[in-house]
């Protein structure tokens, strides 16, 4: 199946050729200076000039392939297989949820295209199900990350923390879509909040803040400063994960109904 309309042509050949362009400028111009000037100097100038040519296309490219998830169109079959999964949710409550899935997309990418896990049992279900559909899927995939991003379950923090890096750096860059303080949260992303939000069956809840946690007897919620031991594992110009820049996008999302701020969850 086709994905309709997701980019512009103009744009997604613009990320294969930004894409081509990195891969052959090292090998090509410093050969070209070392014949072009005859010489060690003509292959140190070319050599220069590359690497500052792969740093300003590298950035040009990440920079359509974030438009690239921000803006592509999502197959209409998630929003139907969604509806049938979760008969509470309504048509507009499904937009919400492929905002989810598009903050999860971003983080991959924004993170170096690192692992990163997903904390969302309904946004999960709309990426199995894109999934399934493995042509468009691929497709998808090649012009958001260059490759295939592999599906894992949904999870929460755990006691081991070397397992937790994936789940924190969703957590750190979904913050950063939204303009949030990764360590001192006011509200929760929109990725953090939906499974609450939604009443979602086994899903996973997500509370403000540690003192919320203390006076709730018997609550089994993480709360949003355990997400603070790692960091973002950081993308060019993004950062140096919780301890980097405190840089956003332009991305946005909401804080999921209210539910917000902080966040680390447990099943409902």
């Amino acid at each position: 199946m086709k994905l309709r309309n997701p980019l512009p042509t103009s744009g997604r050949r613009g990320i294969r050729l930004l894409s081509a362009l990195k891969l052959l400028a090292f090998p090509v111009l410093p050969l070209a200076g070392y014949f072009v000037l005859h010489g060690v100097v003509g292959l140190v100038i070319f050599t220069l000039v590359c690497m500052a040519l792969h740093g300003a296309v590298r950035a040009w490219e990440i920079s359509l392939r974030r438009q690239f998830i921000r803006e592509s169109t999502f197959p209409r079959f998630l929003g139907a297989k969604l509806l049938a999964q979760y008969p509470q949710l309504v048509p507009r409550d499904v937009e919400l949820v492929l905002h989810g899935l598009r903050q999860f997309f971003m983080a991959h990418l924004r993170s170096n295209r690192q692992f990163v896990a997903m904390p969302s049992k309904v946004v999960d279900a709309a990426w199995h199900e894109f999934i399934l559909h493995t042509r468009a899927y691929q497709d998808w995939c090649a012009a958001a990350f260059g490759k295939l991003l592999h599906h894992t379950p949904a999870e929460v923090l755990g006691r081991d923390p070397k397992r937790n890096d994936g789940l924190r750096r969703t957590w750190y860059w979904a913050c950063k879509e939204e303009s949030i303080d990764p360590r001192k949260p006011s509200r929760l992303p929109l990725l953090f909040a939906l499974d609450k939000k939604f009443a979602v069956a086994g899903g996973f809840s997500y509370v403000p803040d540690c003192s919320d946690i203390n006076r709730q007897s018997g609550s089994d919620a993480y709360c949003g400063t355990s997400f603070g031991g790692g960091d973002g594992g950081s993308a060019s110009g993004d950062g140096d994960g919780f301890g980097g820049s405190d840089s956003s996008s332009d991305g946005g999302g909401g804080d999921g109904g209210g539910d917000g701020g902080g966040c680390g969850g447990g099943g409902d």
